[in-house]
């Protein structure tokens, strides 16, 4: 069998050079890679309608979903050839460097004459010049953060169970006989009218139903991602609570602990306009009267009445298109007021 030859490099490449030319490599591999990934970058900005100078249709959640997909997988390749870079660089820059040849010893100085002075010490023969040091490997490019992937949209709830066959209607039973009516009395005579009695003291003032109301709001301005199916607004700023109405730790789920009627309003304020809407949950039940649907607005508010049981819940939730809303810093970006009418 044959052995490989290899053709002659004129000048031959030194060591040094070798180890610059695999950490060059290295350099280029990373400059790819990172124009890969950028593009990834402007496949999600497409499919979501947000990259500078072009538009398409807009995306569904499929769309979105398969586009997040093949980012994923991209990624995962990505990270797995900066995995083999690592141990290339690694490699490269553990390489030993060489020393230089032993420079030539001095030559020898001349003897003196006999019976004389003895003649001066020959000169030291020059040092040899020390090898030259072998490089050091630069240090090779960090490797890119990979962006995060959209969050998934919940799965749908599921089917509710038939309801059960209703029992038989029991038999109604016999009805009496009808007694015979007796004769008609003779009409009494008219009494005189009785003086007015005094007038009574008044009651005591009853319980105001008013007094069963709550408010909350956020003034330091949330950020809060909105996704398709909906997200809860926090209010943790200017809570006013009775002992009728509590709230979660997340200042985000307030109960109603008395049946009553109720008026519920509330208003939102974002630093720029987007196409999203909000509206009320109601033990956890989007409330159609409550709606105000997406588009593209800066600033949402509705109000309602509604009849509520004690334990109800109530939410305030932003939903539309995949983004994030900033609400008004050091204002009212979002308030919640729960007033109980009778």
């Amino acid at each position: 069998m044959s052995m490989p030859s290899f053709p002659n490099i004129d000048p031959p490449i030194q060591r040094e050079d070798a180890v610059n030319q695999i950490l060059s490599s290295i350099a280029m591999e990373e400059l790819g890679l990172s124009h890969i990934l950028n593009a990834e970058g402007e496949k999600l900005q497409y499919i979501l309608g947000t990259l500078p100078g072009l538009s398409g249709p807009p995306a569904t959640v499929s769309d979105v979903l398969a586009a997040n997909e093949s980012v994923r997988s991209m990624l995962e390749t990505a990270v797995q050839n900066q995995l083999f870079l690592k141990s290339k660089m690694q490699g490269a820059l553990a390489a030993a460097p060489m020393q230089g040849p032993t420079g030539p010893t001095g030559a020898t100085g001349p003897t003196g004459p006999a019976g004389g002075p003895a003649g001066a010490t020959g000169a030291a023969g020059a040092t040899g010049a020390t090898g030259a040091a072998g490089a050091t490997g630069a240090t090779g490019p960090a490797g890119p953060e990979g962006p995060q992937g959209i969050e998934g949209a919940a799965g749908a709830a599921g089917a509710t169970g038939p309801a059960g066959p209703t029992g038989p209607t029991g038999p109604t039973g016999a009805a009496g006989a009808t007694g015979p009516a007796g004769a008609a009395g003779a009409t009494g005579a008219a009494g005189a009218t009785g003086a007015t009695g005094a007038t009574g003291a008044t009651g005591a003032t009853g319980p105001s139903v008013t007094a069963t109301s709550a408010f909350a709001a956020n003034t330091s301005g949330s950020l809060v991602p909105v996704i398709v199916l909906g997200t809860l607004v926090p209010l943790p700023d200017s809570q006013v609570l009775p002992a009728g109405i509590t709230v979660n730790g997340a200042n985000t789920v307030f109960t109603v602990n008395t049946a009553g009627r109720y008026r519920l309003a509330y208003n939102l304020n974002t630093s720029t306009a987007l196409a999203s809407g909000t509206r009320l949950l109601i033990n956890n039940a989007p409330n159609l009267a409550s709606t105000v649907t997406p588009q593209l607005l800066s600033h949402f508010s509705n109000e309602i009445i509604t009849d509520l049981s004690a334990g109800t819940t109530v939410s305030l939730q932003m939903f539309g298109i995949l983004g994030s809303a900033t609400l008004l810093p050091g204002a009212a970006g979002a308030t919640l007021s729960i007033t109980r009418l009778s």
